[in-house]
């Protein structure tokens, strides 16, 4: 049975760009799609009468959404679901039977902004969670990635390369590492290439090491960056980019930011559709309101 997008549905602008994102995928993949829209209670008063006006409300909304993911791809299948409780709540449950779930920038959720909610939602998803924006694709070409060496980079490396295959992009993997201020300030420059730059050069190496005997025809380029913070080296790279991958935690030293950190920074501005492929299970307060 083949697993399905689950899209986050919300009444906005934003989310129906998601959905057309999340419906051209699911045509190219061959994959159905699950449109899912919750209803938290906790915001409902008792009255009967008010919580049916709310949920055929939400059923109207589904219903709507589904006929306009039809129009987009009629040859995709598309079922609905309305959940009791939170959107995080709901993406969490659906994500166990998905291929993805993709969300879009304009879900206003409480508990912070996109950026705070899609790594949230990541870091309790089973799957690959998409966070889609409203962008032009007309022209974009290639796939990126961000890495740094650790297991979380290396399996977004690994997803980011099966996606270039599939859509014949090439891939482009970037490891950014930029030497504190107080380190910069007590070695000299040449010192710090001499003894950073080329251990992170290995780093990359090793990172793409067997994507040549796995992908033979697939273009690879290897991009090195020292002189700026790894989310920010994110953003130039994929500013024509068709999508953007991450892991969602990295190594955390002198010398890296945690991919965390990072998938913040680069989910805030949103340079194409971003893929958060895998995060370390934690306990998050909030997620549930």
């Amino acid at each position: 049975m083949k697993k399905p997008i689950v899209v986050g549905v919300v009444d906005t602008q934003a989310s129906r760009a998601a959905l057309a994102w999340a419906m051209d995928r699911a045509a190219r993949r061959k994959l159905p799609v699950l449109l899912v829209h919750s209803v938290d209670s906790r915001w409902l008063d008792e009255s009967v009468s008010t919580n049916e006006v709310v949920r055929t409300a939400a059923n109207e909304l589904l219903s709507k959404t589904a006929a306009y993911a039809g129009e987009l791809e009629p040859s995709v299948q598309v079922k609905t679901v309305l959940f009791s409780g939170s959107p995080g709540q709901a993406l969490r449950k659906h994500s166990k039977g998905a291929s993805m779930v993709v969300i879009g920038t304009g879900h206003n959720w409480p508990g912070g902004p996109v950026a705070d909610r899609a790594l949230q939602i990541a870091a309790v998803a089973v799957c690959p969670v998409a966070v889609v924006g409203e962008q032009d694709m007309t022209g974009r070409r290639g796939i990126v990635v961000g890495a740094d060496g650790s297991e979380e980079s290396t399996q977004a490396v690994s997803f980011a390369a099966e996606e270039a295959d599939k859509d014949s992009q090439e891939l482009t993997v970037v490891h950014a590492v930029l030497a504190p201020p107080l380190i910069q300030r007590v070695m000299p420059a040449s010192d710090v290439a001499e003894t950073v730059l080329e251990e992170e050069r290995i780093v990359l190496a090793e990172t793409v090491a067997g994507l040549a005997e796995n992908y033979p025809d697939m273009v690879v380029h290897q991009a090195l960056v020292s002189n700026n913070e790894p989310g920010e080296a994110l953003l130039d790279a994929a500013a024509n980019a068709t999508l953007l991958v991450l892991g969602s935690r990295g190594r955390g030293s002198f010398k890296r930011l945690l991919m965390g950190s990072t998938a913040h920074t680069v989910l805030r501005s949103l340079p194409c559709p971003t893929v958060i492929t895998r995060v370390r299970r934690v306990k998050l307060t909030g997620l549930d309101g």
